[in-house]
């Protein structure tokens, strides 16, 4: 049986939006991986590593899971809390 996750992608360093944050991600899990002798290239045998589906909703993703027998696991996102404050109290002492 497939084994895959389904995550929303957590934004790169060089990013500073959270626009491309919407998309949930359907990844398949590798089986086996191993290391290329010649090149030192990580290998697999596996081609459904290279396969990433994107959804809109984490509902249709796991839809087309549990349609096409591949068991997974959701990984939700974390909450991010936002402290509003102004400029100011960047020179205020506690």
């Amino acid at each position: 049986m497939k084994k895959a996750k389904i995550y929303i992608p957590s934004k790169t360093a060089m990013q500073s939006g959270r626009g491309k944050q919407k998309d949930w991600i359907l990844e398949f899990e590798t089986k086996d991986t191993s290391i290329n002798p010649l090149m030192g290239w990580e290998a697999s045998s596996d081609t459904l590593e290279e396969v990433i589906l994107k959804f809109s909703s984490k509902d249709k993703a796991i839809e087309y899971a549990e349609k096409n027998n591949i068991s997974f696991k959701v990984i939700e996102p974390k909450k991010k809390e936002f402290v509003i404050k102004s400029y100011a109290d960047n020179f205020l002492k506690n």
